[in-house]
């Protein structure tokens, strides 16, 4: 080959090289409007952060990634450990993308009858999957990732996302700071719902210290025995560590049915596919828009409806 003609081949090439990992596209996830309550509240602005369109799927990649790097900068997380945390199926998936890319062997605690789309990721990034009882929720898969990391010291790094201040980190580095700019710091109102209550905590508190005055309402299931898979109800649950019910004005209790036909709305409406919590936001929205004249309210789109099709939430037809 001529040396012009390597030398023309190299520089198309070259640009190749400075490409990133998967991991590079964790955050900065666009703000999408959301019109389905314009016509009955027509002075409020609603905005989702469309965390469905990180790599791995969720909100919940940015709390792994954090974690899983502050946990190798610390030294707890070496070549030889095992990834091990216990998740309801998303933070899983999360663990598992991440392990993938960095070389890690992860293994994960989760409840039974948590969707199959979830086990199926799960796998497909080659994580393992350790199973707890349905009957017991995400607390039973809490106490088992416990018991094996104490019955075998040594072996495993626990990222513990539900003690972790790195998680709520994630968010306040993060998911926070991208909705302040995103808004041009218009944003009045923030809500979302709890699981971990990381992404609660962090963008809560970065927004306050953006404006003292910022109005932040968490969003609960209403019963323990609930259809709302990854949230929690904080009263007859273990409460995570990083928890801390002080940073809400005020706290909404979401009912199942509500927050899956709310789900369904957005899908059927402004194409916008969505999981079970972000249809128990949406119902928190609308109970926050109620309340005021005008503002401008975000919320966190957990993850992607494509994950819950085996569960029925999208098993009917709306007119």
């Amino acid at each position: 080959m001529p040396e012009t003609t390597r030398g023309a081949a190299a520089e198309r090439v070259a640009p190749l090289t400075r490409g990133t990992s998967i991991l590079g596209s964790i955050g900065n996830t666009p703000l999408l409007r959301i019109r389905l309550f314009e016509r009955e509240l027509p002075g409020v602005a609603v905005f989702g952060k469309a965390e469905f369109l990180n790599a791995g799927g969720s909100v919940k990649d940015r709390a792994a990634l954090r974690m899983i790097r502050d946990g190798e900068a610390s030294g707890e997380l070496t070549p030889d450990r095992i990834i091990l945390d216990s998740t309801s199926g998303n933070t899983g998936i999360a663990y598992a993308m991440v392990g993938a890319a960095l070389g890690y062997r992860v293994r994960l605690v989760m409840p039974t009858n948590v969707s199959a789309e979830r086990k199926s990721l799960i796998a497909a990034y080659g994580a393992e999957i350790v199973y707890s009882d349905a009957q017991e929720g995400s607390d039973g898969a809490i106490l088992l990732a416990q018991k094996m990391r104490a019955d075998n010291p040594g072996t495993y790094y626990m990222p513990d996302q539900y003690n972790n201040p790195s998680n709520w980190r994630a968010h306040y580095d993060g998911t926070g700071a991208e909705i302040w700019e995103q808004t041009d710091g218009a944003v009045t109102h923030f809500v979302a719902t709890l699981g971990t209550s990381g992404t609660f905590m962090g963008v809560s508190r970065r927004l306050r210290d953006e404006r003292a005055a910022m109005v932040c309402v968490s969003v609960q299931p209403e019963d323990p025995w609930h259809g709302l898979e990854g949230m929690k109800h904080m009263p007859s649950a273990i409460v995570p560590g990083i928890y801390d019910r002080s940073l809400a004005d005020d706290n909404l209790w979401a009912p199942t049915e509500p927050a899956y036909d709310l789900a369904r709305e957005l899908a059927h409406h402004e194409g916008i596919l969505v999981g079970h919590s972000s249809g128990a936001a949406l119902w928190g929205v609308r109970e926050v828009a109620r309340r005021v004249e005008s503002g401008v309210i975000v919320t966190v789109l957990c993850d992607g409806g494509n994950r819950y099709l085996s569960s029925g939430l999208y098993g009917r037809q709306w007119q």
